[in-house]
């Protein structure tokens, strides 16, 4: 048995593959077997045939950020009056009786930093949403939100700070809290390309409080930019060790999603010459890969924002089993030169389901089918 043939084995029999195999089967195992595996080990943790998907909108609080990251063309400084802006209660009612209409159930909530909103006025926000919206789940902020509002708000920047954050969201209405900003969780390669965002350590200790409370979390990485193949493993790494350590009964991530990095139009372009893009071949790779090394995290989405559809197809024979969202509004990579779709009706996606030969099932955001 080749050395290859014992990892797939090991693989898929669920074991927690080590950073160097991680890199082996990056850097040598031919796609097509990988992907074959990632799809094996899939069926066996989801066995039905059946890929699934969401209806929800995603609304930016604001446009308004302090964190400067370099691979972003949508935010803007508070003094930039001309395109500031924060999403007024009006504006919320409309957007969500749209996304009602169509069938949605869940808002998408990010802003960025704001270095005026505190959390009482998140508080307030959420409170007002659900006032009037009780049936509407919030899926909202991320660990640098949280950082963020802990650290403008007087709390502590450590578990106790963003443990009070947390529960006082909680109780003004926050239901589940997105992997968002964790680009890649390495400080340096943060440090180059989200200067203000917080550290890689910061964001998993956020986590680690979310997952403590019972919130469902998810889990992201943005690659393709300045980081190694080493630099993604690792990261993989530190969501499956940190998933491991989430109280029994509690679901901590329910999802990866993995993008790459659009970069066309910012500054990481201008500065560096780095404009990203959609390599479909190294887009499979990373989703195969992920379900290989995320054993213990039950739901792998094929990202198809930034692919486009038929690369996600792709990945549901590769390791995915969840399609995300229809996307009814998304204004971040819209801001850059990215010429692709980003939204489409849930017949499309219906119909891309089946095209790629399973069955497609509507879910929320604890991946309870509909």
């Amino acid at each position: 048995m080749s050395e290859l043939d014992a990892l797939y084995r090991r693989a898929l029999a669920g074991e927690a593959l080590s950073f160097h195999d991680g890199l082996r089967l990056w850097h040598d195992a031919p796609l097509a077997e990988l992907m074959a595996v990632a799809d094996a080990r899939r069926r066996q943790l989801h066995p039905d045939n059946t890929v699934t998907w969401q209806i929800d909108r995603n609304v930016n609080i604001t446009n308004v950020c302090i964190s400067g990251c370099k691979f972003c063309s949508f935010h803007c400084r508070l003094a930039d009056h001309d395109r500031a802006y924060i999403t007024s209660m009006e504006e919320y009612r409309s957007k969500i009786r749209e996304m009602l209409a169509l069938g949605g159930e869940q808002l998408l909530l990010q802003g960025g930093l704001h270095p005026k909103l505190d959390l009482t006025w998140y508080e307030e926000l959420f409170a007002q949403l659900k006032s009037e919206f009780p049936n509407v789940k919030l899926h909202a902020l991320g660990p640098p939100e949280i950082a963020h509002i802990a650290r403008i708000s007087g709390f502590t920047a450590d578990a106790d700070g963003y443990r009070a954050v947390l529960e006082r969201l909680m109780r003004a209405g926050l239901d589940s809290l997105p992997g968002a900003g964790a680009e890649i969780l390495d400080n340096d390669i943060r440090r180059r390309i989200s200067p203000g965002k917080c550290s890689a350590d910061t964001w998993l200790e956020v986590m680690r409080v979310a997952h403590r409370l019972g919130l469902y979390t998810s889990a992201t990485m943005m690659y393709g930019h300045v980081e190694a193949p080493e630099h993604r493993i690792l990261h993989l790494l530190k969501l499956r060790d940190l998933q491991s350590l989430r109280p029994e009964g509690t679901p901590g991530f329910m999802a990866f999603i993995a993008w790459p990095y659009q970069g066309r139009g910012t500054r990481l372009e201008q500065e560096e010459g780095l404009s990203g893009g959609s390599d479909t071949a190294e887009f499979l790779r990373m989703i195969a890969l992920s379900r290989l090394m995320l054993h213990n995290i039950p739901n792998i989405q094929a990202s198809w924002l930034t692919t486009g559809l038929a690369a996600g197809q792709m990945a549901l024979h590769g390791g995915a089993n969840d399609m995300g969202s229809i996307m009814i509004e998304e204004n971040v990579v819209s801001a850059t030169d990215f010429s692709g779709r980003t939204t489409i009706d849930a017949a499309r996606m219906q119909e891309a389901i089946r095209a790629a030969g399973f069955r497609p099932a509507l879910r929320n955001q604890r991946y309870e089918r509909l």
